[in-house]
């Protein structure tokens, strides 16, 4: 997060830099200012750079996270959002019972399921 706040700090003061931001002179006296457009683009330039740095590969974390979820099996290791580790016994839409080290089984949120263990 640091590095994208970085990041997105040395574009606006490359931008303001750019555009002469501070260094404006006023308009001699009966001229009308027109429409300043660098302030549109650097508003765009902001949100593509906030979508392709923050919004885009969450939604990619995301898709890749529902895809394991769909993608378990009776047998699979899994690690919950607890920190418990344990192995799929059985599976229904919306939970999964799973047998932890002890012996003990647990019925948890599939949505709570982080990962896949490899054996």
């Amino acid at each position: 997060m640091l590095r994208i706040g970085l990041v997105v700090g040395l574009l606006i003061a490359l931008i303001a830099l750019a555009s002469g931001c501070g260094l404006q002179q006023a308009p001699p006296e009966g001229t009308q200012q027109g429409f300043d457009w660098t302030l549109i683009g650097f508003l765009v330039l902001i949100f593509v750079v906030f979508y392709f740095l923050m919004i885009r590969p969450q939604r990619r974390r995301q898709k890749e996270t529902q895809t394991m979820i769909q993608s378990l099996q009776k047998g699979d290791r899994i690690v919950t959002a607890g920190g418990i580790y344990g192995e799929i016994e059985s599976l229904d839409e919306t939970s999964v019972v799973m047998k932890v080290e002890s012996g003990a089984t647990l019925r948890v949120a599939k949505g709570s399921v982080l990962g896949k263990q490899s054996r």
